[in-house]
C-alpha cells in the first residue's frame, strides 16, 4: 500500500472517528453543531496547507525537470557539434 493512501485511509478514519465521537456525545443540537463545524473548519485549515505543500512540491519538481531537461539539451547539442566537427575533419 503507498503512503499516499494510507495517509487518505487515516484522515478518514480519524475524521469519522471525530464525527462519530462528537454525534454521540451527551450535548445539545446547538453544541455538536458548533463543535462539527469547528472540527470542519479546523481539517480545511490543514487540508489548504497541505494542497500549498503540495504545490510548492510540485513547482519545485517541475522547476528542476526543466534545469535537468536543459541540461540535457545541452549536452547532447554539444555532442552533435563535436561529431558533426570530427565528420569534417574526416573528410
Amino acid at each position: 500500500m503507498s503512503k499516499g493512501k494510507f495517509a487518505v485511509g487515516a484522515i478518514i478514519g480519524a475524521v469519522a472517528g471525530i464525527v462519530a465521537g462528537l454525534l454521540t456525545a451527551p450535548k445539545s443540537g446547538k453544541d455538536t453543531r458548533a463543535d462539527l463545524k469547528a472540527k470542519a473548519d479546523e481539517f480545511k485549515k490543514d487540508a489548504m496547507k497541505r494542497a500549498d505543500s503540495v504545490k510548492e512540491y510540485a513547482e519545485d519538481t517541475a522547476d528542476e525537470t526543466k534545469e535537468k531537461a536543459k541540461d540535457i539539451q545541452e549536452r547532447t547539442r554539444r555532442a552533435v557539434d563535436a561529431f558533426k566537427n570530427e565528420e569534417a575533419k574526416e573528410k
